[in-house]
């Protein structure tokens, strides 16, 4: 039986910027079931003023992403009467998702969930599981003071207020911590991946390119001084059409408050949506050695929902034309890859790419089966780590695998002979069943050199 209680979250590494947390558990010890007219209100205890962050493992019995018309049941999240978040429900199992909840003073306060019956298509939500904790000191603190408040994507043309709640939901959130120009200064970036984006980026190159069909977008920047204070005139957004702009928006607190506010999920700083999503951005990446797309690793449900989407909006067949520019195949007959790489000699220009391919060859089979589909403009082109799919025949297991192949990709006629450095591939995988990651059966150094004249090399043999 579980228990639905307030309880004592996991102590992070750098335990001494978290200040303890004192729960008062709730009088039930069953999963309880939040509808409409029935709120659940627990209590919890702040030893120290902070950012509280908040875990939960909720299910919508009769939900699930993958159907019209039933798509979530969303729980709205309340702190002393506050709204702090909406947690859209997208299945009729068990999820566990963190949520920020904003600064609390020190001291006992409420915590309400609420059925919200204007945004849901399901019925009921069934939480089986609440945690919560305060963080109160040190850089943890810090990243989560500044962090954004996203609010959902309106527009009559595109569903209205609640289209949050059934499409391009937001999943997830992280940050990036790293030193600043000026010495003892700190440049925050915060980021939210999407179940999906509407707009912008076909699937199929999704899938070749980025090697996912989420929508992955940095959203909010800032520069903080040595105090944790705002630098005037730092704060950037991702303004629509990709561009940086300066936010110009109100803030509660230190949170800026934006909104999505195009098909493609950038972001404008006028809000006037109803839906809320306060993610928890204390996951943090190293951009050098990680691909983004290794946050949705961290939280494997994440490919449920957005495979779900994806075969909801008919954009899965099962076989489409490799030319196709609208329609994958099943999300599960891909190899999923994050590779590392690196272009010089001379490095890349602004339209004269030298890209990178994946082959893969299976035993038995004398088919080279490619990431970018023998289209130039499917390659890898940007020299970060960065994930891309191979679709390989249905029912494909890494046992199948002969050999795993880097294809140098001239991107147009005007090749500029640039070599590409391999260095590693951090993880390969399949989807399983359940349209959640199998485990990686390659990880690690995998150097190799291509060039104009040898544009291929084996990186891992099976």
């Amino acid at each position: 039986m579980r228990r639905f209680s307030l309880v004592h979250a996991a102590v992070l590494a750098g335990a001494a910027s978290a200040a303890a947390l004192t729960a008062v558990p709730a009088a039930a010890a069953e999963t309880k079931t939040v509808d409409r007219g029935h709120d659940r209100t627990l209590t919890f205890r702040a030893d120290r003023a902070g950012e509280a962050l908040v875990d939960v493992t909720a299910a919508a019995p009769g939900v699930s992403w993958a159907n019209q018309g039933h798509e979530s049941a969303v729980l709205s999240l309340y702190v002393d009467g506050r709204y702090a978040t909406d947690d859209v429900v997208p299945a009729a199992f068990p999820i566990t998702r963190q949520f920020a909840l904003g600064h609390v003073r020190a001291g006992r306060h409420r915590l309400t969930l609420r059925f919200a019956a204007d945004r849901s298509r399901g019925t009921r939500v069934q939480v089986s599981r609440t945690a919560v904790r305060v963080v109160s000191r040190g850089q943890a603190y810090l990243d989560l003071a500044h962090a954004p408040i996203l609010y959902g994507r309106n527009g009559a043309d595109w569903g209205g207020p609640f289209q949050n709640s059934y499409t391009d939901t937001p999943l997830v959130a992280w940050h990036e911590d790293v030193p600043a120009a000026v010495p003892g200064h700190r440049l925050l970036t915060y980021s939210y991946i999407w179940s999906n984006e509407d707009g912008g980026t076909s699937t199929p190159q999704l899938m070749a390119r980025w090697g996912r069909t989420t929508d992955i977008e940095w959203i909010y920047q800032v520069e903080v001084d040595a105090q944790g204070r705002r630098v005037p005139g730092t704060a950037v957004i991702q303004a629509p059409n990709h561009v940086t702009q300066p936010f110009g928006g109100t803030y509660e607190g230190d949170h800026p408050l934006m909104q999505t506010c195009t098909l493609n999920n950038n972001i404008c700083d006028t809000v006037d949506d109803p839906m809320r999503f306060f993610l928890s951005t204390s996951a943090s990446l190293d951009a050098a050695t990680e691909a983004r797309e290794q946050i949705m690793d961290r939280n494997p449900w994440t490919y449920w929902v957005s495979d779900a989407e994806s075969r909801r909006e008919g954009k899965v067949e099962a076989d489409p034309p490799t030319s196709s520019t609208t329609s994958i195949a099943d999300p599960r007959d891909y190899l999923y890859l994050v590779v590392r790489k690196v272009t010089a000699n001379p490095p890349n220009g602004a339209t004269d790419w030298v890209g990178l391919s994946i082959g893969v060859r299976l035993k038995g089979d004398p088919t080279l089966y490619r990431s970018d589909h023998l289209f130039p403009d499917r390659s890898i082109q940007r020299d970060v780590p960065a994930a891309t799919t191979v679709q390989l025949p249905p029912g494909t297991t890494s046992s199948d695998i002969a050999e795993i192949t880097a294809i140098r990709v001239p991107t147009s006629a005007a090749d500029p002979g640039s070599t590409i450095e391999v260095r590693a591939v951090n993880r390969a995988f399949f989807l399983g069943r359940d349209d959640e990651p199998q485990q990686s059966f390659l990880s690690g150094a995998t150097p190799a050199t291509l060039t104009k004249a040898a544009p291929t090399a084996v990186l891992y043999t099976g």
